[in-house]
């Protein structure tokens, strides 16, 4: 990609060798005479970077940084200077500008900055496209759904977002935890800070600690350098805790302190760090029951729980199938050389009509699928993976007869879906995790409970 830089100089011959020298090494060259033109300039047309002189007369060099800084944040300035001004150059790096070059200009000096500079352009360019695409996609008006469960929980998210509020999102996996949080934080006052996410579930439990709130060097064996936390990472901004239910009770109790006072200490430290963090925790389980098990610390829960948004399953909403499936066929259909392909009404039939024990999560992996497995501008119902041409068996037995065992019922659900999961990938456990929209901790865990030993006759 060529870029194009703008001169500005009162000296109209400068503006000529400079523009010569600039156009030799590749560049598209403007030029502007005095800050005033440059700024028309600017109003104009698009510019990767401006080179000005530091002493012109009337606006001066640094009067049009104060303004560029105002109007184009993200547009690097380079400053030329005569020796005698360094300072007043310094000056200017202080307030904004990228860095300067002495007069008279050397052209591997020149060539070099402004290639700095320009990557630094570059690189913040793309920073802010894609937070504004994140924005975008994360709007409240954005989050697919028509059903009447769906207006609810787009509705509180509109209404706590501009808070600070502790959220609790509540929902079987796959059901859109996360893009909820995202959703609060990119509607929020917050939106411009750090949004970081953290799955209890996933990090071995020795080292949540380290992983919540860091560590100095030397804290434990194996710490052989600081490390800064998620919350200290998020300061400022939002904290997703997902899967907080899987969190053991003596880090509750760490986490509890830190929503109570804002302030933590790193694991091997003594030093006591202030954050201004915005929690949005997320679970798949009962809190309310583990409170009354005595697994999860009803303090916390409370504290967690000022806002609760419950997410409801795929099965409860099937009206916004249809929409999900046309927006994920846009979005990875590209990905996947595929464009413009939509279902057949007999494929839109047979989705509509599983069970989508995985949510939104499984019918993402499903369009996918469908996408490499099928030809031309239309999925038919032959290109649907296997799975999806009959309701799980959970849901077609022993729901319509009671009285009845859940506890085993649900047992026996869960078996039998992680068994298939083994099947399907062909016993690889990361795989079968993701297949049901859990982390591999949790299905390792899940595989123990149940009793399942994976050997060739179980995937057979």
């Amino acid at each position: 990609m060529t870029h194009t830089i703008l001169i500005v100089d009162d000296e109209e011959r400068l503006l000529d060798v400079l523009g010569g020298m600039l156009e030799n090494l590749g560049y598209e060259v403007l030029q502007a005479v005095g800050a005033p033109a440059a700024l028309a300039q600017l109003g104009a047309q698009p510019v990767d970077l401006v080179l000005t002189d530091l002493r012109m007369p009337g606006m001066s060099g640094h009067d049009l940084l104060v303004e560029i800084r105002r109007t184009h944040p993200i547009l690097p300035v380079v400053v030329m200077t005569a020796f005698t001004t360094v300072r007043d150059a310094v000056q200017m790096i202080k307030d904004g500008a990228f860095d300067y070059i002495g007069k008279p200009i050397e052209v591997e000096e020149l060539e070099a900055t402004v290639a700095n500079a320009l990557r630094l352009h570059d690189a913040l360019r793309d920073n802010d496209r894609l937070r504004r695409e994140l924005e975008g996609r994360y709007r409240v008006e954005g989050l697919v759904g028509i059903s009447p469960a769906m207006q609810e929980v787009t509705k509180a998210i509109a209404e706590v977002a501009p808070s600070r509020t502790t959220v609790l999102v509540t929902g079987e996996s796959g059901t859109g935890k996360e893009v909820v949080a995202r959703a609060i934080h990119f509607n929020g006052p917050r939106r411009q800070k750090p949004f970081v996410a953290v799955n209890a579930a996933a990090i071995p439990e020795q080292l949540l600690e380290s992983e919540f709130f860091g560590h100095v060097k030397g804290a434990f064996t194996g710490a052989s350098a600081n490390r800064v936390g998620r919350f200290a990472q998020a300061d400022g901004g939002t904290l997703f805790l997902d899967e907080i239910g899987d969190m053991p009770l003596a880090l509750q109790a760490k986490i509890l302190r830190v929503l109570q006072e804002r302030q933590f200490e790193p694991v091997g430290s003594s030093h006591t760090r202030h954050v201004d963090v915005r929690i949005v925790a997320a679970t798949n389980r009962n809190l309310g029951a583990m409170v009354a098990e005595g697994t999860f610390r009803e303090d916390l829960f409370y504290r967690l729980a000022v806002f609760p948004i419950a997410l409801p399953p795929l099965r409860e909403r099937r009206e916004d199938i249809p929409l999900l499936l046309r927006r994920f066929a846009e979005e990875i259909g590209p990905q996947v050389g595929r464009r413009a392909v939509s279902f057949s009404p007999e494929a839109e039939a047979l989705l509509m009509r599983y069970d989508w024990p995985g949510n939104i999560r499984e019918l993402q992996n499903c369009v996918e699928r469908s996408l490499l497995s099928s030809r031309g501008p239309t999925i038919g119902a032959g290109d649907l993976p296997p799975y999806v041409e009959q309701r799980p068996a959970a849901a077609r037995e022993g729901f319509d007869s009671f009285p009845m065992d859940l506890d085993a019922a649900l047992d026996g659900f869960e078996r039998a879906r992680i068994l298939a999961a083994l099947k399907e990938t062909n016993g690889v456990q990361v795989e079968a995790a993701r297949l049901l929209g859990i982390s591999e901790r949790s299905l390792w865990h899940r595989i123990k409970k149940q009793g399942i030993t994976v050997t060739k006759a179980v995937l057979a």
